[in-house]
């Protein structure tokens, strides 16, 4: 066979496989036509009702509809902005006036860029297909979709002209906050109708579809620029304007319609339900699926939570002598708010900021704040948990020098800068004493503490750091309230949750939350910490709460951290657990002119009482469930022996069952006075040794939440700044007492 017969040979095999292919190609696509022609939907008849899709509805946990997300005003295509309309050409679908509903082109590309440019996927959806997908309520995304949007794309295109077609699709496409078709978008950021929108506004509009909540330009007003820049660019590529309309358009300055604040319009609860759901079905299925959410908003408790935190910063701005009115809001301090149903994680009310279009950024999630003191009862339990320590056992209140190898003395510092000697834990901890929390951490070690808030839902990054004592870690005011809500159950965890029940548009149950919890901490162990918290509510830190007339069974723990950067307070009823942060977003000190720091007592607190006052209104006292081995002894709160109820300072202790104390107190010699020890000697109270020189008890401050300094800042006139702890073995740890 001679070499040309040879090469016609090869030809005709090569064509005879490409026929092959071709006729095999076409067939599959005849029987899958065949096979989904059957479960196509009709097109409508007229084409405008391809958007009537029912809206999703939001709802309290009362029952209360909040929110209805895909309201629509559906208007003529002459009625809309020319430069709107070739925006939206331009950056959706610049040929959509020439295809037949499908790219080719685009197409093609697509595949090519999905297939050989690893890491990347493109989409070619035309607007064509774009409008087809509202026939489909799954929304669920897969190949045999996508074939299904191109079989109707194309019967959409043999109906209907290509002008029915772009009104169509501008009628239903969401803008968000709200807003689905251009008509109701243009009113909403403008204050306009569609027809008014010039080029500017055109853009910024034809560039939200895109991604509404992250383009949002109330929340997001620079990532909305860099859109609205890329549209501009898209027309300028296919010549509908010059480059100096577009840089004129860029420049112009966009004055958006001025919105307030609701539970109605939006909130930070709101958007955080939106964004949970966006992530898991998609913003198709949010904005278009006619979704039935049932959140655990409580709607008065949450206008309470608002009012609250508003008029408690506009308080703070007094103090801190800040009246200058729309200052940026960096300048003023921030909060942030969190009440959940104790019983069962659900968050009723949940506030992110002093004002929701002023700023996007959710404190009450988003931020990662120290706690301080505020931290100290997942010590505490620790403590008991791990050393059998109690509420009686007695520490010294002393200067404390923790060795690290290879830097400097890490040595806390109380509020006062001053040491009262002896105590017992629970006055420790209604006093916020710093010395004697390092202690604790010393015995039960950093990890110790840190499975103690795991367990009770913190989630945030902990490193094993005896600093940790004071709340030197970033947490949330969501975590604080969920883990603080753990004790206020006694020791039985619930996750925190938002969403109830979602529906979708037939009314079938797509999620939902079913309670349940569990039980992480011993319950008498964790009833001997909520007592002593209780004791910080009563005549503790947080004794302003009392003062201000909030009077049902609480407990909780102020927090201030070092240099006045953060307060704090997480406080509970039974049934209702609230945590409240404030501070500066540039993290700047919370201090008056005159230098005195605001701390949790003084700048949380407040908002705390102010909104439990009115959120628990009307409710009957309820009293934290006593477990049965639980007993109360009055007791000296120096040295922890039982004394007589008339004496004039004692202190009330729940111990359980088997855990002694002293039954009296010393007389005599062995009576200490006034807080001292002659130097040269020491003494025992019960197992704890008391060391020489400390100062008179009677001439030290009641301590308040314990401010850890940072290296290099000076928190007070008297101290000395002190390294941050870092990580190290407990073996190579020395603690010792510096005496004069």
């Amino acid at each position: 066979m001679s070499f040309m017969a040879k090469i016609i040979r090869y030809l005709r095999w090569i064509f005879y496989s490409i026929l092959s292919i071709i006729s095999l190609c076409a067939f599959i696509v005849i029987v899958m036509l065949f096979l989904n022609l059957k479960d196509l939907p009709r097109v409508p008849e007229p084409l405008n009702r391809i958007i009537e899709t029912p809206p999703t509805e939001i709802f309290t946990a009362t029952g209360e509809r909040i929110m209805l997300i895909g309201g629509r005003e559906t208007i003529p295509l002459d009625r809309v902005s020319p430069y709107f309309i070739q925006a939206v050409i331009a950056t959706e679908d610049h040929r959509f006036w020439e295809h037949p509903g499908i790219d080719k082109i685009r197409t093609l590309k697509a595949l090519w860029v999905t297939l050989f440019e690893s890491g990347k996927i493109q989409g070619a959806s035309t607007i064509t297909q774009q409008l087809s997908k509202n026939l489909f309520f799954s929304f669920k995304r897969s190949y045999m979709r996508k074939f299904h949007e191109l079989l109707v794309a194309l019967q959409i295109e043999s109906q209907y002209s290509k002008k029915e077609i772009f009104e169509a699709y501008i009628n239903q496409i969401p803008f968000g906050v709200g807003a689905i078709g251009i008509e109701r978008a243009a009113r909403t950021f403008f204050g306009k109708p569609a027809s008014d929108l010039n080029l500017s506004e055109s853009a910024m509009l034809a560039g939200l579809p895109n991604a509404p909540t992250y383009y949002n330009p109330y929340l997001h007003l620079d990532r909305a620029k860099v859109r609205q820049w890329i549209v501009l660019m898209r027309m300028v590529a296919v010549s509908y304007i010059t480059i100096a309309d577009a840089e004129k358009a860029y420049k112009e300055e966009l004055t958006l319609k001025k919105r307030t604040a609701g539970v109605n319009t939006g909130s930070y609860f709101i958007d955080t339900v939106i964004r949970k759901l966006e992530r898991k079905y998609g913003p198709e299925v949010v904005f278009h699926g006619g979704l039935k959410i049932y959140t655990t908003l409580d709607p008065h408790m949450q206008s309470i939570a608002v009012e609250s935190i508003k008029e408690g910063l506009s308080e703070l701005d007094k103090i801190l002598n800040i009246y200058e009115p729309g200052q940026d809001s960096n300048n003023h301090p921030q909060g942030a708010l969190v009440a959940i149903e104790s019983n069962t994680g659900a968050v009723k009310a949940l506030v992110g900021g002093r004002d929701y279009f002023e700023t996007e950024y959710n404190r009450a999630i988003q931020n990662k704040r120290q706690p301080g003191s505020g931290f100290k009862p997942f010590l505490y339990y620790a403590a008991f948990e791990k050393q059998g320590l109690n509420p009686a056992t007695v520490f010294v209140d002393k200067p404390v020098y923790i060795t690290i190898p290879g830097t400097r003395d890490w040595s806390p510092l109380n509020f006062e800068r001053q040491y009262e000697g002896s105590m017992v834990l629970k006055n420790a901890l209604m006093k916020s004493v710093n010395t004697i929390a390092a202690q604790l951490i010393q015995q039960v070690s950093p990890n110790g503490v840190i499975d103690v808030a795991r367990r009770c839902g913190i989630k945030s990054p902990l490193p094993p750091v005896y600093s940790l004592a004071l709340g030197t870690n970033g947490v949330s005011p969501l975590e604080m309230s969920s883990a603080f809500a753990t004790f206020a159950t006694g020791g039985i965890q619930h996750e925190s949750f938002w969403i109830q029940r979602v529906e979708d548009a037939q009314g079938r149950i797509l999620e939902e939350h079913i309670v349940s919890g569990k039980r992480v901490l011993d319950n008498s162990i964790t009833y001997q910490v909520v007592d002593m918290m209780r004791g910080v509510v009563e005549s503790g830190t947080a004794s302003v709460a009392r003062r201000m007339g909030f009077d049902l069974p609480a407990a909780g723990k102020t927090g201030t951290t070092d240099g006045y950067r953060d307060a704090w307070f997480t406080g509970f009823t039974p049934t209702l657990c609230t945590s409240v942060w404030v501070g500066f977003d540039r993290n700047a000190s919370l201090k008056t002119q005159q230098g005195v720091g605001i701390t949790g007592g003084r700048g949380a607190a407040p908002i705390w009482a102010d909104f439990m006052i009115k959120a628990t209104q009307g409710e009957p006292q309820r009293e934290f469930v006593i477990p049965d081995d639980i007993r109360f002894e009055t007791i000296d709160p120096t040295i922890g022996c039982k004394i007589n109820d008339s004496e004039p300072i004692t202190i009330k202790v729940a111990l359980r069952k088997d855990q002694d104390i002293c039954e009296q107190i010393p007389t005599g010699d062995d009576l200490l006075t006034e807080g001292f020890i002659p130097a040269g000697e020491s003494r025992t109270v019960g197992e704890t040794p008391l060391i020489e020189g400390l100062l008179p008890a009677e001439n030290s401050q009641p301590a308040g939440d314990v401010v850890l300094p940072r290296e290099g800042t000076q928190p007070a006139e008297k101290s000395q700044p002190a390294e941050e702890s870092r990580p190290v073995e407990e073996s190579q740890m020395d603690i010792y007492i510096k005496t004069p």
